[in-house]
């Protein structure tokens, strides 16, 4: 038998035997002591939790716990495995390298009938992602383990719109992926207050020997989030949208991530939200620019006047370029 097969067979002996010496592990194999004295090390280093029993009564067995953590995958679990590090890999997680291993090793250790099922149900299952660029895996890397391990960053950081970068130092506290861009959320040194901030806009990225101090139940995505939706606590701090359009144009947008959340009410051919008025000056006109004369806006008249200077200056630009 191959060596993954000897190594799998001892699994499944300490497994449904509880305790066994190695050398009725190495009669039941038909190997040497010496081989099963390798394997068992070879488990070990691979995180297998193998405890050995000294003494008379003594010999391998595993960790009770382990012990009740379920060895194989039924087929609908494989395929959620398979597809899950699809994901994964096309948003470019930065440990793909692992992933694939992984993933060799699931269908290394199924049978024939669960191999087909898997590759059937992956030939047909495809993401679409913006291409991720390959600078940015060690970026990422360093980032997941100082996360992990609570290391402060220094960090030089080009912010859209700065013309200069600022070198600063963080605490990162977690990982978010959105809208095909990574970010790390933490504490930055510089601002004196929680910030998010762009991976790809990281332009040198070193670990200090500085630890700190995770709050506890600390959400990335949480944080993230709360500066994008409305707070529907304060309903009457926020702005009144109200949007005439066709029924497909206003089914799409009350279905966009942002307005989703901000739906107050709906009609056939209007729809009421609720959002903050930075927003209005920010990213809601550029949202809704693609969606043409589909939909009008009726209120508010801020909205109407952001939308018609955006469109101007757009005008302008493109006059200005075919006149040279």
């Amino acid at each position: 038998m191959t060596k993954m097969v000897n190594m799998l067979s001892i699994l499944w002996h300490l497994k449904t035997r509880k305790q066994m010496t190695a050398k009725k592990l190495a009669e039941e194999l038909e190997i040497s002591i010496r081989t099963v004295y390798r394997y068992i090390d070879a488990l070990c280093a691979s995180g297998v939790p193998i405890i050995s029993n000294a003494g008379h009564n003594g010999g391998y067995s595993l960790l009770n716990e382990f012990t009740k953590a379920p060895l194989f995958f039924n087929q609908d679990e494989q395929k959620a495995l398979i597809h899950a590090a699809k994901f994964a890999i096309d948003a470019g997680y930065p440990f793909s390298e692992a992933l694939d291993e992984a993933v060799s090793k699931l269908k290394m250790f199924t049978n024939e009938d669960q191999l087909d099922h898997i590759n059937r149900h992956s030939r047909g299952f495809e993401t679409i992602h913006p291409p991720i660029e390959p600078s940015l895996k060690s970026t990422l890397q360093d980032l997941e383990n100082s996360v992990a391990d609570s290391y402060t960053l220094f960090i030089i950081y080009h912010k859209g719109g700065e013309t200069e970068p600022q070198s600063r130092h963080i605490d990162p506290y977690g990982l978010v992926y959105w809208k095909g861009k990574w970010y790390t959320v933490g504490y930055c040194h510089l601002r004196k207050e929680i910030r998010s901030f762009r991976i790809d806009r990281i332009r040198v990225l070193s670990r200090t020997e500085k630890k700190f101090d995770r709050p506890l139940g600390f959400s990335a995505r949480s944080f993230f989030l709360k500066d994008l939706l409305p707070d529907s606590n304060q309903l009457e701090k926020l702005i009144s949208v109200r949007i005439k359009g066709k029924t497909h144009a206003l089914d799409d947008l009350c279905q966009h991530w942002l307005f989703s959340h901000a739906l107050i009410e709906r009609s056939n051919n209007q729809a009421l939200f609720k959002v903050n008025k930075e927003s209005i000056h920010t990213f809601v006109p550029y949202f809704l620019l693609p969606y043409g004369k589909s939909i009008t806006i009726l209120e508010p008249t801020l909205l109407q006047e952001k939308l018609e200077t955006i469109c101007l200056e757009l005008s302008s630009h493109y006059q200005n370029t075919s006149l040279h």
